[in-house]
């Protein structure tokens, strides 16, 4: 006979062992199945080449809610992360580069050197972004409101909708701007200077297959703008160790407040009985039952791989294969024997820009481009490069005097054109994207000593990222707050009784943030408790 929890949790992810943790620590029984040899999903750090080891696809810190830090206490569990001395350093066609971060006035100093207009409106501009983002960091602790759900919803809808409405006019036209408009729209309104523009577009793209001229894109720029590091709003960092540091800690407070962790253990599919779910069952054919089912996985391998169509309705089938996945994403991981030294600001010894993240990506035409070309050809021709080099401020990661950086490319198509698969083109592509940092730092090539290939397919595979989207699903108007995954189902709540959603595929959305571990674990918390009074009152 299978043993029963109270919660069996898809996928042992860091949005999965967060809500592992919320639940057990208020008493439930929870087993964690993770198909893997290791937990933590995409935030891992691994050993990619003989002493070189790189937080493999995730990799960088700074949406990782704070109240996740402190309930799973996971400072106090070793996890240090070091803010970067600036935010990007971007160079540029012409020889120049541009610094961006390190304080405003030094990042007004930069500014000057492209335009005096651009540098006098940053402050306003930094003003106004954080007034929207601190609503979104409000939101983002919070379960969206079923919009089926009657006049309760509608109250739960006003109520968060209360510190929206306490925005100024002019704030509440931020708001809209940044949610239906590109982003190149969005910044032309500010900024005159293209170097400035491309500094703040780029976040635009981070994950997101589409350009900068594409509506909505502004609030992608947003997403990636209302986190922290150390209380610091807005500023990005590495976690020592790799972003395995993180889902280790999270392991570890897990298992102290008695959650079963199985690795290497991958559900084949979701066990339904007179329309709830009950359990799942393995590869291996073990069957495991809990009163609660919870995804860590996204919503469309959720409902694409491990649930049967004849257990949902048509009509939810239908919404479910037109849920939108593929982030455009490629990642490397390469080991080098020394640093990039850059023809725009020469130099192998270790500086600040070396520490910050490094875009290759000059203009807002320049991503629009690469955009351009994906959607023709597959990849871009001249693709977008942001570099990492943790190894600057983590010697635990490479060899005494050798490094290790993290590659985030975009735009390469998730579904190549004309029959091509990724599996014959991802040599190609990744030579491609080396010669395009040998561009920028010509020592950069010869420089490489391994390299670890993430394509699309690759990241679905190792991952379980559907289409290779690191987002569990693209972030546009259709698919955030209430409407992620599906209006109907933003409550973190599937279409079957028992059935729930903790991953990045749930409001919020995607990074490394905890906060869907967290606000599903709330609500499985209810009517866990709410199942309990009735069965006792049976």
């Amino acid at each position: 006979m299978s043993k029963t929890y109270d919660a069996v949790i898809i996928g042992g992810g860091h949005n999965g062992l967060t809500c592992a943790f919320y639940l057990a620590r208020k008493g439930m029984k929870v087993r964690v199945l993770e198909r893997r040899d290791v937990v933590g999903g995409a935030a891992v750090t691994e050993e990619f080449h003989p002493g070189f080891r790189n937080s493999v696809a995730s990799y960088t810190v700074s949406l990782l809610n704070p109240k996740v830090i402190a309930d799973m206490k996971l400072a106090e569990r070793g996890l240090r992360i070091v803010e970067r001395p600036i935010s990007n350093f971007l160079p540029q066609a012409d020889g120049g580069y541009l610094k961006l971060g390190g304080g405003l006035e030094r990042t007004q100093a930069e500014f000057r050197k492209f335009s005096n207009h651009d540098a006098d409106i940053l402050p306003e501009y930094y003003a106004a972004l954080e007034s929207v983002a601190d609503v979104l960091r409000d939101l983002a602790m919070k379960t969206p409101p079923n919009v089926a759900g009657g006049l309760p919803a509608l109250i739960d809808a006003a109520l968060q909708a209360r510190k929206m409405a306490g925005l100024s006019l002019p704030q509440q036209r931020d708001v809209l701007d940044l949610f239906t408009k590109s982003a190149r729209v969005f910044l032309d309104s500010w900024f005159e200077s293209e170097a400035v523009k491309a500094a703040f577009g780029f976040d635009a793209v981070v994950g997101n297959y589409a350009s900068p001229d594409t509506p909505g894109s502004a609030y992608v720029l947003l997403h990636h703008v209302f986190g922290e590091v150390n209380g610091n709003k807005g500023a990005w960092g590495h976690a020592i160790g790799g972003m395995g540091a993180i889902t280790t800690a999270m392991r570890q407070a897990c298992e102290e407040v008695g959650v079963e962790i199985s690795l290497e253990a991958a559900v084949e599919k979701v066990l339904v009985e007179k329309g709830r779910a009950v359990g799942v069952r393995l590869t291996s054919g073990e069957d495991v039952r809990g009163k609660a089912v919870v995804s860590n996985v996204g919503p469309k391998m959720l409902y694409s791989q491990l649930i049967d169509a004849s257990d949902l309705t048509p009509e939810f089938n239908r919404r479910a294969s037109a849920y939108k996945v593929g982030s455009g994403t490629f990642r490397m991981n390469v080991a080098l024997s020394e640093l990039p030294d850059f023809t725009c600001l020469p130099g192998k010894a270790v500086g600040e820009h070396h520490q910050s993240g490094i875009i290759l990506a000059p203009t807002l035409d320049y991503m629009d481009q690469s955009f351009t070309d994906a959607r023709a050809l597959g990849w871009s021709k001249k693709p977008i490069v942001e570099i990492l080099i943790p190894s600057t401020v983590d010697d635990s990661l490479a060899p005494a005097g050798q490094h290790v950086a993290s590659l985030f490319c975009q735009q390469f198509a998730p579904v190549l054109p004309d029959g091509r698969h990724w599996d014959n083109e991802r040599e190609a592509a990744a030579d491609l994207i080396i010669e395009t940092v040998n561009d920028y730092a010509p020592n950069f090539k010869a420089s490489v000593l391994g390299r670890m290939i993430l394509s699309p397919m690759d990241l679905e595979r190792k991952f379980g990222l559907m289409g290779g989207d690191i987002m569990h699903g693209a972030m546009s108007l259709d698919q955030l707050w209430a409407a992620r995954p599906f209006l109907g189902h933003g409550h973190y709540r599937g279409p079957l009784k028992g059935l729930y959603m903790c991953g990045a595929g749930s409001h919020p959305g995607g990074g490394v943030t905890g906060a869907p571990g967290h606000n599903a674990a709330q609500e499985i918390l209810k009517d866990h408790s709410l199942f309990g009074q009735i069965m006792g009152r049976s």
